[in-house]
């Protein structure tokens, strides 16, 4: 998994709506990756929803949010229309993005070794560096956590 300081992985992914993320276009500009299993399940409903609360201090910083998962684009968009999200979900369904971060692999769930989606957060400096890691979220709380190193990078 990657830690603080490392260089955030180069990606393209497709994302809700169809639209393809760059990472090349991301360049000077702070952003938020967020993994999460399963759209519409509860855990991940929440922390999408937490971040869609508190989207505007989000983005007067100047930073940008991309929650990823397996999930087909199809499931996104009907995910982010539901639940009014107003930042892109990324597509993962070949684990690529999943893999370069390291929020993939075993997991413990309901007491036995499952392989999967390894929920965790990254915040991306302007340099495109790790400026912060969380490798295991706990949805409860975790807003909180990315806000305060939101307001840290200044």
């Amino acid at each position: 998994m990657l830690q603080v300081g490392d260089a955030a992985p180069a990606f393209e992914s497709q994302a809700d709506g169809g639209e393809v993320i760059k990472s090349s276009a991301l360049a000077g500009k702070p952003y938020v990756v967020y993994f999460y299993p399963k759209d519409n399940t509860p855990g991940c409903t929440t922390e999408a929803c937490d971040f869609r609360d508190n989207f505007a201090r989000i983005e007067a910083a100047g930073v940008r949010v991309f929650g990823v998962s397996k999930d087909s684009v199809k499931s996104h968009d009907g995910f982010k229309a539901k639940y009014e999200l107003p930042f892109k979900l990324l597509s993962d369904p070949d684990k690529e993005l999943h893999l370069a971060y390291g929020a993939w692999g075993v997991k413990r769930m309901y007491g036995r070794e499952v392989e999967g989606t390894i929920r965790s957060t990254f915040l991306v400096d302007k340099k495109g560096r790790i400026a912060a890691a969380w490798p295991t979220v706990k949805v409860k709380g975790h807003i909180d956590q990315v806000l305060a190193a939101i307001d840290a990078l200044g």
